[in-house]
């Protein structure tokens, strides 16, 4: 599992008790309702895309793929966006979802 921001750590340890509840609200969050785990974490996955938050996008995809997501299914969301936040929004998603740099190149195939 990646190490947590610097600053992500700090809080934690200067908020243990924030930090602990955050923790569980998370938990009761992804337990809390019909969606299986795979399902969810694509949810998630749209949701950092939508917000244009970078570092939520990447570990979602992480999250997503230890969940069974494939590369392909990773993509649709980006191109799903598209109409929804636009196509510059969309493309910045890709390279995000790529989880590499600008230099990344979109796979169009459905293996990983």
């Amino acid at each position: 599992m990646p190490q947590l921001p610097e600053n992500v750590v700090r809080f934690k340890s200067n908020h243990e008790e924030i930090w602990s509840a955050f923790e569980q609200m998370g938990k009761a969050c992804h337990q809390g309702g019909p969606l299986d785990e795979k399902t969810r974490r694509l949810i998630k996955v749209a949701i950092a895309v939508g917000a244009g938050l970078e570092g939520a996008t990447h570990s979602a995809v992480r999250h997503a793929k230890e969940s069974g997501a494939t590369q392909a299914e990773l993509e649709q969301i980006a191109i799903l966006a598209i109409t929804t936040i636009g196509f510059p929004p969309a493309m910045r998603a890709l390279m995000w979802l790529d989880g590499i740099s600008r230099s990344s190149t979109f796979s169009t195939s459905s293996e990983e």
